[in-house]
């Protein structure tokens, strides 16, 4: 005979991933040895990346460009540094990208996500791109037409602090 307030056994775990509405979410149902549901648990899966995802880029990558993008200090190291520092500025952004990305929405399920993944990771670097190149050009440090290579240089540079915050500012939901 069962205690009264015996906890009741638990005999299954079952995880799936359903579209309620428009997002993807993790349903986790409990049940126990007679099949009766002792709880479900539903959890958003933050895998797809949507409109209001590519506003939250912009404004996290507009956070840190601003401030960095009007020093001077910039603008000189983009006229110093060579194309190999640049070039693995490049890659420790995409890797810190990456490895953020990872953790916070494809941990345990990048297997059947590799796509959504990559198109996360490159999207957050690229809008950052553009969000800088944009503002670097509204303030005449990025001349397109007389200086491209200093310009892309310059955007390089900050992009890489831009493209972090843009990243930390997409997991705020």
């Amino acid at each position: 005979m069962a205690k009264p307030n015996a906890m009741p056994e638990v005999d299954s775990v079952k995880k799936e991933t359903v579209r309620l509405g428009k997002y993807l979410n993790e349903v986790t149902t409990i049940t126990d040895s007679t099949g009766k549901v002792l709880h479900k648990l539903v959890k958003p899966v933050m895998t797809e990346f949507y409109l209001r995802d590519v506003i939250q880029v912009i404004v996290g990558a507009t956070i840190l460009s601003i401030p960095i993008a009007f020093t001077e200090e910039v603008w000189k190291l983009g006229e110093k540094l060579p194309w190999a520092n640049i070039a693995t500025l490049v890659g420790v952004s995409l890797f810190f990208i990456a490895i953020f990305v990872y953790y916070n929405y494809y941990m345990g399920s990048l297997s059947k996500n590799w796509f959504n993944f990559i198109k996360r990771v490159a999207s957050t670097y690229l809008i950052s791109l553009l969000v800088v190149s944009f503002l670097m050009t509204i303030i005449d440090q990025a001349s397109w037409q007389a200086l491209w290579e200093l310009s892309l240089k310059r955007v390089f540079i900050v992009a890489f602090p831009a493209s972090m915050s843009a990243v930390v500012s997409d997991s705020i939901k």
